[in-house]
């Protein structure tokens, strides 16, 4: 396996993928915002000031798998055929997982992990006055399918 984002020189660039079939590619990614129990409560009841934080934080992620190319350099701009957020909601934490999808040359790997972190930076955002201690953790691939390198399915940490 060799890195395929440096040319010749050693120096970055953007990986060609013009030769490549457009393939249905799926993409799922997880993260994880710890909070206090009353921060939890709070989302919960709707008494968080900002507003409704499962709400925003889902629009708010499914802008981010968007605008992906915007802020990873090497990332391709795609277009993206569908974006969803969920959320489960934990005694201490709020756990969010993302699905990408697309038909393309290239996959949406980078969308869902964008997508899940921008979603627990919202809810870091809209909670933060009432618990500044919160933790975002443990954002990663569960799979992703299409595409020459096929399927990846993470397997049990």
């Amino acid at each position: 396996m060799e890195f395929t984002h440096f040319n010749e020189e050693g120096r970055a660039h953007m990986v060609e993928v013009g030769n490549k079939e457009d393939t249905k590619r799926v993409a799922k990614a997880y993260g994880r915002i710890k909070m206090k129990r009353e921060t939890v409560q709070l989302i919960k009841d709707g008494l968080i000031k900002k507003g409704d934080v499962l709400s925003v934080a889902q629009i708010g992620g499914i802008m981010g798998s968007k605008r992906t190319s915007e802020l990873i350099p090497m990332c391709h701009n795609i277009f993206i055929t569908g974006s969803n957020i969920r959320f489960n909601i934990l005694d201490e934490a709020i756990e969010i997982e993302s699905e990408v999808k697309t038909i393309g040359k290239t996959g949406v790997e980078m969308e869902a992990l964008t997508a899940v972190s921008i979603a627990a930076l919202t809810i870091y955002d809209m909670c933060k006055a009432v618990d500044k201690g919160m933790v975002i953790e443990e954002i990663k691939l569960l799979e992703k399918s299409g595409g020459k390198s096929g399927e990846y399915i993470r397997k049990e940490d």
